[in-house]
């Protein structure tokens, strides 16, 4: 039986000291049912004014559907909220608003057409909502209050990752939150990007904000936040001091076991070139270059990573390989171990299997291009085989057994292998995608993203199914967002920014500031590699 926490109210003397440590929020005995699943089972949590939490827990333990809870999207089943130690009631977004709750999402929901200040102002009632000067002059105070840098007059559509992640927050401090949520606030950002965002965190802590940071990268937690809340399985485990812990013991409170947190990077053996890109170009339907000129070589036995900020052209370059994105100049040239070089571009991904090459892709969206939403896993596995009439997995193994394989090992949680996968967390979806990609022995493998959502148990299962790939020969391309990660596994990181090569250089000697850098092209070449 759990032990349930006491909880206290604050005592003056905190406050005759002048300390922040008053309650923002409580949670008691929260739960939240989806059907007979339990999402949140009686959590008990607390967060205080002048406190960055960090909410850690496995894909599907509860953590997003916690915090929705809290910003309004949904409703509690059982269990009370307090804000600032008086009990509320909280149906809506609206109502998380007025008691100054905020949630910065992942996925940013701003107007490209219009600009910092419209957005910021959008939605508001009341009189004065509409009057853009006060906006901006409002606008410009809270940005010298905190430290951030965004023109309130900038349009959208010009501006990078980390001015629209500004643009959000500054959406909930112009309504007044004094407790923000950020849903994996460094995902798409470069580490000097990051910095600067912790720094603004640091600044909102000090001014008496309560600031709940949901996200996976454990050494970002152990930097920014003073507590972390680890949940498991929908259960509430509890609640360390960060200077008190470390990245292995919050993983043991996640997984509920010992879990190595070590990347094995053996160095290549026999490199050879496999895959020969030279002068590769794209152009979007709008003829505006989305690659430019690019040119590298993919050795068999290797992890080549690329790294860049979102929308650099890492997906186009990908897809462009695989034969899904129309080439408008260059070479794409594979190079079988025994028989003579073959040329991709102009061939569709079809032609390309018929050619000899065994390519395994794992997209970044995963149901709209890796997977069949309505099938299970079985019918997933089929889809690589189907049209030529013979198995093209190991072994020539029957998609069933394929099926259960890939749900065994990566540990795939469905009720079946035929259960669709559109009803699968975001996670299990990813773990069916490479489980089937890996699964094809393939000489080339192509990864989006491949850990994008995923729990660090799981992301460490997939970065050593990358290491095994490398091991036996394969010329493996991994796009990846975590520097840390890409300087640890890979043996080359290719950075691209605005759709050119930047620099090629060497993961063993290179840093993360060097690579953060020339992802913003500071320093970078045009399109040579750094040797």
């Amino acid at each position: 039986m759990r032990e349930k926490r006491t909880l206290r109210p604050r005592g003056g003397r905190e406050r005759r000291l002048g300390l922040e440590q008053v309650s923002a929020i409580q949670l008691k005995g929260i739960t939240k049912r989806f059907g007979s699943v339990v999402a949140n089972d009686g959590i008990d949590l607390e967060v205080r004014r002048g406190e960055i939490l960090s909410l850690l827990g496995e894909n599907g333990s509860g953590k997003t559907t916690l915090m929705n809870m809290i910003s309004g999207i949904y409703f509690p089943d059982e269990g009370h909220i307090c804000v600032g130690g008086r009990e509320v009631t909280i149906r809506s977004p609206k109502d998380a608003y007025a008691l100054g709750i905020g949630m910065i999402h992942q996925h940013f929901k701003l107007v490209d057409v219009f600009t910092a200040a419209q957005n910021i102002v959008l939605g508001l009632e009341g009189k004065g909502a509409f009057d853009l000067r006060a906006a901006a002059r409002r606008v410009k105070e809270i940005s010298e209050k905190y430290g951030f840098d965004i023109d309130p007059g900038k349009k959208v559509y010009d501006m990078s990752v980390s001015e629209k992640q500004t643009v959000e927050i500054l959406k909930v401090l112009y309504r007044g939150a004094d407790i923000l949520i950020l849903d994996e606030p460094t995902a798409v950002l470069t580490p000097q990007e990051t910095e600067k965002l912790f720094a603004v965190l640091r600044n909102m802590k000090a001014d008496g904000k309560a600031i709940v940071i949901i996200t996976h990268k454990l050494h970002e937690v152990m930097e920014i936040s003073d507590k972390v809340a680890v949940l498991r399985k929908g259960r509430y485990i509890g609640t360390v001091n960060t200077a008190e812990t470390s990245p292995q013991a919050l993983t043991e409170m996640m997984v509920g076991r010992a879990v190595s947190l070590n990347i094995d990077r053996p160095d290549p053996i026999n490199p050879t070139p496999r895959l020969e890109v030279r002068g590769l170009t794209c152009l979007d339907v709008e003829g505006v270059k989305k690659l430019d000129g690019v040119a590298f070589t993919a050795m068999g036995g290797e992890i080549l990573g690329v790294a860049g900020i979102a929308g650099s052209g890492q997906k186009e370059l990908l897809e462009a390989i695989a034969g899904l994105y129309p080439v408008a100049g260059g070479s794409i040239t594979y190079m079988p171990e025994d028989g003579p070089p073959t040329e991709l571009v102009g061939r569709t991904p079809m032609q390309i299997r018929k050619s000899g090459v065994v390519m395994a892709f794992v997209p970044e969206d995963r149901l709209g291009m890796g997977l069949v939403g309505g099938m299970g896993m079985t019918g997933n596995m089929m889809l690589r085989s189907w049209r030529s009439g013979r198995g093209a997995f190991v072994n020539r193994k029957d998609p069933n057994t394929l099926a259960l394989e890939v749900k065994e090992r990566l540990e795939v949680a469905t009720p079946s292998v035929d259960f669709p996968v559109r009803r699968l967390s975001g996670g299990n979806v990813q773990k069916v995608l490479v489980g089937r990609e890996i699964a094809s022995s393939p000489t080339v493998l192509m990864s989006a993203y491949a850990v994008r959502g995923l729990d660090i148990n799981t992301s460490y299962t997939i970065y050593n199914l990358m290491t095994e790939q490398k091991r036996k020969g394969v010329a493996v391309i991994f796009v990846g967002e975590d520097l840390d990660v890409l300087l640890e596994l890979c043996d080359r990181i290719l950075v691209l920014c605005g759709g050119k090569v930047s620099g090629i250089v060497d993961a063993r000697k290179a840093s993360k500031d060097e690579v953060g850098l020339l992802m913003t092209r500071v320093g970078g070449g045009e399109g040579g590699e750094n040797k």
